[in-house]
């Protein structure tokens, strides 16, 4: 049955595409018609395109059919975030100010997305200036999760990880500077995979170059249903693109390292819930039956990282952003904004410059634990998924989710790839919960993280479409 192609894994619709069981406009419209019923519940894409995407699908198809090779994502149908640039439409990264700001070039990531065979069927919502781990703005909406809608969807990529986790395209492109592919698909029960900086090119055409502090911690990486579709997605988004300068020409494979990972349930002291512990320790229980040794063992420092991580972005801010914020008035994004100017002092030359130098000393602190053991898992969050607002009902709310976050905020300064893999759900607070752990690998090394998390995956239940 075609109508039902939407379910298929990347992985296998591409495999079928490219033998010519079924065609990529098959797929495309099976993935329309499945973004036509699911989406109006949820509002995760905002911007859809089916002429494009039915377009895009026949000249796979062209291609096919005059003997040529097919990508690694021939036919597969994903979704962009609408903070990065995708020709012929806005960049609207949230923002009323911005619902004008149409590119005029794609993105390197969106730009090797399409060599590799993706048919991209629509743009996914994102807070206002990609701020929160909630998705609200002033322009397009709220998205709701569609695991639980009194949980939030996550964010940044909050559109990405519901839309992936309603069936809507097999993989979502995300971008993540303090958990924003690694927080959504914990909180919508997907997969998210942060790759290592350099990793995957990207830049935005439309718009001036970044402060320093995002371009050392800001990547795009991709979310999906299963660790096989995060590795094809990949290797399709890590294509060389020459706009990108601190893109690294690093083999998607690296040597055999021992199977020897720590367990570290509450880094630096955070108060994990004991149902995070319970996934923590079934996962790390996974492994070790697979052959891997387990050591519980504390992590390098998690607070200092995730204290000079938020004085390097929040530098970006108050030296460029204010007018914006003011310009747009979101007022989810001022309350955010207000409250995270709390977290750190306004940064000097002399302090800009102490940052930079202490995050070569925790890089090293980090790599060389990570040598010791090729892989972490740790929590991705101290909380089950956050209830929907919770940033944003006060400043002790703020608060919690920030403590919450420690293990989302504090690993980008160091550039290290992260893997969070759904493990099921639980009984929360506010209802059903997913449940998820964190992997963390040496950086360039996200085959660790994805052989590691593709032996936890194998002992679990495949990740299911949220029906609702």
């Amino acid at each position: 049955m075609t109508d039902d192609l939407w379910r298929l894994s990347a992985a296998e619709t591409a495999r079928r595409v490219a033998a010519r069981e079924i065609t990529a406009r098959q797929v495309a419209e099976s993935a329309l018609a499945r973004l036509a019923a699911a989406n109006p519940g949820i509002n995760a894409v905002v911007q859809e395109m089916p002429e494009e995407a039915l377009a895009a699908a026949d000249a796979v198809d062209a291609a096919l059919a005059r003997g040529e090779a097919s990508g690694p994502l021939a036919g597969v149908p994903v979704t962009i975030k609408v903070n990065v640039d995708q020709k012929g439409h806005a960049t609207t990264n949230g923002l009323r100010i911005q619902r004008d700001l149409v590119a005029q070039a794609d993105n390197p990531v969106v730009a090797n997305l399409r060599r590799a065979g993706a048919v991209i069927i629509g743009r996914t919502n994102t807070p206002a200036f990609s701020l929160r781990w909630f998705t609200r703005n002033s322009l397009h909406g709220a998205t709701t999760n569609p695991r639980n809608p009194a949980l939030t969807p996550g964010g940044s990529s909050g559109g990405a990880g519901a839309a992936v986790a309603a069936g809507i395209g097999a993989i979502a492109h995300g971008t993540d500077i303090a958990g924003s592919i690694r927080y959504p698909a914990y909180a919508c029960g997907v997969h998210g995979l942060r790759p290592t900086l350099g990793r995957v090119p990207a830049w935005n055409p439309s718009g001036a170059e970044r402060g320093i502090g995002p371009q050392l911690m800001a990547v795009s990486g991709p979310l999906a249903r299963s660790t096989a579709d995060l590795g094809l997605a990949l290797q399709a988004m890590a294509a060389e693109d020459p706009r990108d300068p601190w893109w690294v020409p690093a083999s998607l494979t690296g040597p055999s390292l021992p199977r020897r990972a720590a367990l570290c349930v509450r880094p630096d002291g955070l108060a994990t819930d004991p149902a995070i512990e319970r996934a923590l320790r079934a996962a790390a229980l996974a492994l070790q039956e697979a052959g891997w040794s387990i050591i519980e063992t504390p992590c390098p420092p998690l607070r200092e990282p995730g204290r000079l991580q938020a004085q390097l972005w929040l530098a970006e801010f108050r030296r460029a952003q204010h007018a914006m914020f003011a310009r747009e008035a979101d007022p989810d994004a001022d309350f955010v904004q207000q409250q995270m100017e709390g977290l750190a002092s306004a940064a000097t030359l002399d302090s800009f410059q102490d940052a930079l130098q202490a995050r070569a000393g925790f890089i090293r602190q980090w790599s060389l634990f990570l040598a010791k053991y090729p892989l972490l898992l740790m929590p991705p969050s101290a909380e089950l998924p956050f209830p929907d607002g919770l940033d944003v009902s006060s400043p002790a709310g703020f608060q919690r989710v920030m403590e919450a976050q420690l293990p989302q905020i504090a690993l980008p300064l160091m550039g290290m790839p992260a893997l969070t893999l759904a493990t099921g759900s639980t009984q929360g607070p506010a209802g059903p919960a997913p449940l998820g752990v964190q992997l963390v690998a040496p950086r360039f090394r996200e085959d660790v993280l994805l052989m590691a998390g593709a032996t936890i995956e194998a002992t679990l239940p495949p990740v299911d479409v949220a029906e609702f």
